[in-house]
């Protein structure tokens, strides 16, 4: 997921993308301490696409 990408999106669809992000990310990280991840570097993207969301989020209320 590229930045470009979560700047076309309106506002409410950014903060459920967010909301799901977050699901994502916290599933992942549970998995990964029961080992039941198979591919570790699934966290750190989740975490990335997580905080480039965050970012945009932030970019749009300064800029409000």
């Amino acid at each position: 997921m590229k930045a470009g990408e979560l700047r076309e999106l309106e506002a409410g669809e950014l903060e459920d993308r967010v909301q799901v992000l977050r699901t994502t990310l916290f599933n992942a990280q549970i998995k990964l301490r029961t080992g039941q991840l198979e591919d570790s570097a699934s966290v750190r993207t989740a975490r990335r696409n997580l905080a480039r969301a965050l970012t945009v989020q932030a970019e749009r209320r300064r800029a409000s």
